[in-house]
């Protein structure tokens, strides 16, 4: 009970919070020309513009399904360098300080040596992408693996577990909070990426769509474009959330 009070709480906080934003942008329209701030029923109009129309609704399938396509092969690299070096302590030496580097290097930086070594849009995006998620995906599963209790370990081998058997009832259960977490992070992070990364040479997508509002001074298009986006990254956070309640569940509750 006291529980659902408080997700009722937190609902009602959220309603609040959305609610004085928005009376204050509506506020603002009024003392500011339109091209900066519209008013709300201008930008309402705008966004059932968008997600009523196939020719607008393909656009933001087409950035899904880049970054989608792309996290899944981030995710796979990701976790073979994960289990690498979480077995094979001369590889962690090597791969670490790699993925460290890479991490440091801006998305911005990715897109320019992209837009150098390949000819094709499409493969620039998912390389862009795949460059700044791989690491993430493999350093969260890395720390995970690592956290695991040597008696754990000590105790399957006592047990003369096979290879299959130590990697499904240990390691898989014992990182799937971090690979839940990495995904996580990854669906909104990756998202942002590829919109710097449609900004150039893409031809259809968010990203262009909201350089082709830019360009023409669009205010209500690039913020309805962008409203979709959030769209996405929120279904896909409840996706994983729920995700992790199911696969979680034999945790206790939080208090």
């Amino acid at each position: 009970m006291l529980e659902g009070l408080k997700h009722i709480r937190l609902r009602k906080g959220g309603v609040i919070s959305v609610g004085l934003i928005l009376v204050a942008w509506e506020i603002s329209s009024h003392f500011v020309p339109p091209y900066l701030i519209p008013n709300l029923e201008t930008l309402l109009d705008k966004f059932i513009e968008l997600i009523t129309a196939w020719k607008h609704l393909q656009h933001v399938f087409i950035t899904v399904g880049r970054v989608i396509i792309a996290l899944s092969v981030s995710f796979f690299i990701g976790a073979a360098l994960s289990i690498l070096m979480g077995f094979f302590q001369k590889l962690e030496d090597y791969f670490l300080p790699v993925l460290h580097f890479i991490m440091g290097v801006p998305a911005l930086s990715w897109v320019v040596m992209a837009i150098i070594w390949f000819p094709t849009t499409e493969i620039r995006i998912l390389f862009i992408l795949v460059a700044c998620c791989s690491p993430n995906y493999a350093l969260e599963m890395y720390d995970g693996i690592k956290g695991i209790q040597k008696d754990y370990r000590e105790m399957l081998q006592s047990f003369r577990a096979s290879r299959f058997q130590f990697f499904t009832k240990l390691i898989l259960p014992s990182i799937v909070p971090a690979i839940l977490t990495a995904w996580k992070i990854n669906v909104g992070y990756g998202t942002r990426v590829a919109m710097v990364a449609e900004l150039v040479g893409a031809t259809a997508g968010v990203g262009f769509q909201l350089l082709s509002s830019q360009e023409m001074f669009d205010m209500p298009g690039a913020i309805a474009w962008t409203l979709m986006l959030v769209m996405f990254l929120l279904i896909s956070q409840t996706f994983l959330s729920k995700a992790e309640s199911r696969l979680l569940r034999y945790r206790p509750p939080t208090a």
